[in-house]
Protein backbone atom coordinates (compact mmCIF):
# COMPACT_ATOMS: atom_id res chain seq x y z
CA UNK A 1 0.00 0.00 0.00
CA UNK A 2 1.43 3.36 -1.03
CA UNK A 3 0.80 6.75 0.58
CA UNK A 4 1.19 10.17 -0.99
CA UNK A 5 2.56 13.05 1.07
CA UNK A 6 -0.13 15.62 1.87
CA UNK A 7 2.53 18.34 1.91
CA UNK A 8 4.36 17.82 -1.40
CA UNK A 9 2.60 14.87 -3.12
CA UNK A 10 5.76 12.73 -3.12
CA UNK A 11 5.73 9.07 -2.14
CA UNK A 12 5.72 8.21 1.55
CA UNK A 13 7.57 5.24 3.02
CA UNK A 14 6.48 3.15 6.01
CA UNK A 15 8.95 2.93 8.91
CA UNK A 16 8.57 1.08 12.19
CA UNK A 17 11.50 2.42 14.20
CA UNK A 18 12.38 5.96 13.25
CA UNK A 19 14.31 8.39 15.44
CA UNK A 20 13.30 12.05 15.45
CA UNK A 21 14.71 15.02 17.34
CA UNK A 22 12.11 17.41 18.77
CA UNK A 23 13.42 20.98 19.23
CA UNK A 24 12.10 24.04 21.04
CA UNK A 25 13.96 27.25 21.93
CA UNK A 26 17.42 25.71 21.99
CA UNK A 27 16.45 22.51 23.79
CA UNK A 28 15.95 19.12 22.15
CA UNK A 29 14.77 15.62 22.95
CA UNK A 30 15.37 12.49 20.90
CA UNK A 31 12.36 10.22 20.44
CA UNK A 32 13.13 6.70 19.22
CA UNK A 33 11.00 3.86 17.91
CA UNK A 34 8.51 6.04 16.05
CA UNK A 35 6.24 4.30 13.58
CA UNK A 36 4.31 5.77 10.68
CA UNK A 37 4.60 7.07 7.14
CA UNK A 38 7.46 9.38 6.21
CA UNK A 39 7.84 11.46 3.05
CA UNK A 40 10.86 10.62 0.92
CA UNK A 41 11.10 14.23 -0.32
CA UNK A 42 10.09 16.79 2.32
CA UNK A 43 10.35 14.86 5.61
CA UNK A 44 6.63 15.20 6.40
CA UNK A 45 5.49 12.53 8.86
CA UNK A 46 2.19 10.83 9.63
CA UNK A 47 2.77 9.03 12.90
CA UNK A 48 0.79 6.09 14.20
CA UNK A 49 -1.34 7.02 17.24
CA UNK A 50 1.10 5.83 19.92
CA UNK A 51 4.06 7.45 18.17
CA UNK A 52 2.15 10.71 17.77
CA UNK A 53 1.44 10.74 21.51
CA UNK A 54 5.11 10.18 22.38
CA UNK A 55 6.29 12.81 19.90
CA UNK A 56 3.74 15.30 21.23
CA UNK A 57 4.70 14.55 24.84
CA UNK A 58 8.32 15.33 24.02
CA UNK A 59 7.25 18.70 22.61
CA UNK A 60 5.12 19.39 25.68
CA UNK A 61 8.10 18.60 27.93
CA UNK A 62 10.30 21.06 26.05
CA UNK A 63 7.65 23.80 26.21
CA UNK A 64 7.24 23.27 29.97
CA UNK A 65 11.02 23.44 30.44
CA UNK A 66 11.16 26.69 28.45
CA UNK A 67 8.35 28.22 30.51
CA UNK A 68 10.04 27.21 33.78
CA UNK A 69 13.26 28.81 32.62
CA UNK A 70 11.44 31.99 31.61
CA UNK A 71 9.44 32.27 34.85
CA UNK A 72 12.63 31.86 36.89
CA UNK A 73 14.34 34.52 34.78
CA UNK A 74 11.46 36.98 35.24
CA UNK A 75 11.48 36.42 39.02
CA UNK A 76 15.27 36.75 39.19
CA UNK A 77 15.26 40.04 37.26
CA UNK A 78 12.44 41.51 39.37
CA UNK A 79 14.23 40.61 42.59
CA UNK A 80 17.60 41.85 41.30
CA UNK A 81 15.99 45.21 40.55
CA UNK A 82 14.41 45.27 44.02
CA UNK A 83 10.86 45.53 42.66
CA UNK A 84 7.62 44.18 44.05
CA UNK A 85 5.29 42.42 41.63
CA UNK A 86 3.12 45.56 41.61
CA UNK A 87 6.11 47.76 40.72
CA UNK A 88 7.35 45.31 38.08
CA UNK A 89 3.87 45.14 36.57
CA UNK A 90 3.67 48.93 36.42
CA UNK A 91 7.14 49.04 34.86
CA UNK A 92 6.12 46.77 31.97
CA UNK A 93 2.48 47.88 31.68
CA UNK A 94 0.60 44.96 33.24
CA UNK A 95 -1.16 44.44 36.54
CA UNK A 96 0.17 42.60 39.59
CA UNK A 97 -1.98 39.55 38.88
CA UNK A 98 -0.70 39.26 35.30
CA UNK A 99 2.91 39.69 36.43
CA UNK A 100 2.42 37.10 39.15
CA UNK A 101 1.05 34.65 36.57
CA UNK A 102 4.16 35.16 34.42
CA UNK A 103 6.40 34.40 37.41
CA UNK A 104 4.41 31.27 38.28
CA UNK A 105 4.36 30.09 34.67
CA UNK A 106 0.56 30.14 34.50
CA UNK A 107 0.68 32.52 31.53
CA UNK A 108 3.27 33.00 28.84
CA UNK A 109 4.85 36.43 29.16
CA UNK A 110 4.71 38.40 25.89
CA UNK A 111 8.01 38.52 24.02
CA UNK A 112 8.39 42.33 24.19
CA UNK A 113 7.88 42.23 27.98
CA UNK A 114 10.64 39.64 28.37
CA UNK A 115 12.95 41.64 26.10
CA UNK A 116 12.34 44.79 28.14
CA UNK A 117 13.10 42.96 31.39
CA UNK A 118 16.29 41.52 29.90
CA UNK A 119 17.36 44.99 28.74
CA UNK A 120 16.77 46.51 32.17
CA UNK A 121 18.55 43.51 33.72
CA UNK A 122 21.65 44.28 31.64
CA UNK A 123 21.30 48.07 32.06
CA UNK A 124 19.61 48.80 35.41
CA UNK A 125 20.37 52.49 34.97
CA UNK A 126 17.58 52.56 32.35
CA UNK A 127 14.89 51.71 34.88
CA UNK A 128 14.23 55.40 35.61
CA UNK A 129 13.66 56.08 31.90
CA UNK A 130 11.35 53.07 31.54
CA UNK A 131 9.30 54.20 34.55
CA UNK A 132 8.74 57.62 32.96
CA UNK A 133 7.47 56.12 29.69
Amino acid sequence: MSHICPQCAAEMKREESRTEVVKHKGDSLTVTGLAGWFCTACEEAIFDDESALRYGAAGDTLIAKSRERQQAEIRRIRKKLGLTQIEAGQLVGVGKIAFSRYERGESQAPGPLVKLLRLVDQHPELIAEVRVA
